[in-house]
């Protein structure tokens, strides 16, 4: 919703290359000079069958396709974006930001900040790729203020290509470290630019990114962003959800009626363990739902908080 804001953090984790193998994971052929996404059409609708493989998510299976393992369904997830740590043997899925290691022996998830700039990031984007920045009329950066990030501009399809030259470069480091999916964070930016970017823009240039990850043997999550339809998820081509806080602005089903069961909730416990239990009672079955602390923290720190129903 454009009155409320995602939760991002970054952690300074070295990455490593390397391959993951996960045995007995459904997984999905794709043919990647076609839209991979399927129709999932709600709770009830019919959805790809997986193929039981050993094959890494990362392998061709020919010139023509690439192999793409979509997350266990209703797995239970770990959202790690703020600090690795060793995930507990439950867990099915893992998310970590994309200059850490994936973790051993789950399915893992590549957060990418795809569509804002990290603020450590200001110097490269300004230095090298600054008419790719989203600016007033004035001249003036378009920035996120709660979080000090400038927008990136995808007004124009020459932008989104040079745009997708970069972004596509960190998605192809997710698979070349054995991550098996990617979550490109921030696909909401039209809701704070002022009018200057459109949904439709987001979700070419979210195609784009879906291509390049497709091409690179992962799939690709829906952050947020409740506001597109099932027409605009087939478009950007994603192929589960990410859904934060959905049970507090009561949008989960917008995200459900899309994916079904492999839609991945995350509340947070600043707004009261009241939001999660009612999350759990509601879709608690259906889909993964987590709590985590905002700052979503490591393991062993005082303010590290994880519940899962």
């Amino acid at each position: 919703m454009s009155n409320k804001r995602t939760h991002r953090r970054r952690i300074l984790v070295a990455s490593a290359a390397g391959l993951v193998l996960l045995l007995g994971v459904g997984s999905y052929a794709t043919a990647s000079a076609a839209n991979p996404w399927r129709d999932r059409g709600g709770r009830g609708a019919e959805r790809p069958t997986p193929v039981q493989t050993t094959t890494p998510a990362a392998t061709a299976t020919a010139a023509a396709d690439t192999e793409v393992t979509l997350p266990p369904a209703n797995g239970q997830f770990d959202y790690q974006i703020g600090g690795a740590y060793t995930p507990a043997a439950a867990v099915k899925i893992v998310d970590r930001d994309r200059e850490a290691k994936p973790a051993s022996g789950k399915y893992n998830v590549c957060y990418v900040n795809a569509f804002q700039t990290q603020p450590s990031e200001a110097d490269f984007w300004t230095g090298s790729h600054d008419d790719l920045l989203l600016k007033t009329a004035g001249g003036d950066y378009v920035e996120d203020s709660e979080w000090g990030e400038f927008l990136l501009d995808t007004s124009t399809v020459a932008k989104r290509k040079a745009l997708a030259a970069v972004v596509g470069g960190w998605i192809d480091g997710c698979a070349a470290a054995g991550f098996d999916a990617v979550e490109p964070d921030n696909l909401d930016t039209y809701t704070r630019s002022d009018d200057l970017l459109s949904k439709d823009d987001n979700v070419a240039f979210a195609a784009l990114l879906a291509e390049r990850a497709h091409d690179a043997g992962l799939a690709i999550a829906q952050k947020n962003t409740a506001e597109l339809d099932q027409s605009d998820a087939k478009a950007a081509g994603f192929d589960f959800a990410i859904a934060e806080e959905c049970q507090v602005w009561k949008e989960c089903d917008a995200y459900t009626d899309i994916y079904g069961d492999q839609v991945y909730e995350i509340e947070y416990t600043d707004n009261g363990q009241a939001a999660y239990t009612k999350a759990c009672a509601s879709q608690g079955k259906e889909i993964s739902v987590i709590l985590r602390d905002r700052k979503v923290v490591p393991s062993g720190r005082s303010a590290y908080r994880y519940q899962s129903c």
